[in-house]
């Protein structure tokens, strides 16, 4: 039930952070394919906020939500640099990128796996 709950208040985010503002993120290149990992918040607060990851090589726009937090404040930062970090162990390099006001992606959350310990949800494939 408390997972049910969990969720339920997830959902109810989703078009919230969809219209949220970016923060830095990070591009990353690995020969012709490149990626990019951006924290995402709604407008003027740190928490609620999302890490999501984009194939843009392969999958133009499409977004893939890998973590989420509703109240730990750098969270997503800590998790996004932790990736960036495994990505780059993986072969790729990887910049900061700046501030950007464009409009995110649509939020796909499909790939969402089971909650972590914080009670964010984890999940994605590199």
């Amino acid at each position: 039930m408390k997972s049910r709950n969990l969720y339920a208040v997830l959902f109810a985010l989703v078009p919230a952070i969809a219209s949220a503002q970016e923060a830095p993120g990070y591009q990353c290149v690995n020969g012709d394919l490149e990626r990019r990992v951006q924290v995402m918040y709604e407008t003027g607060v740190t928490v609620p906020c999302e890490v999501h990851y984009y194939k843009d090589t392969e999958a133009p726009g499409e977004a893939q939500v890998l973590w989420r937090a509703l109240n730990e404040e750098g969270y997503c930062e800590r998790k996004a640099s932790e990736f960036v970090d495994k990505l780059e162990g993986w072969g790729w390099s990887c910049d900061t990128t700046a501030t950007s006001d464009a409009a995110p992606a649509e939020v796909d959350d499909t790939d969402a796996l089971a909650p972590s310990d914080e009670g964010d949800e984890t999940g994605g494939n590199t």
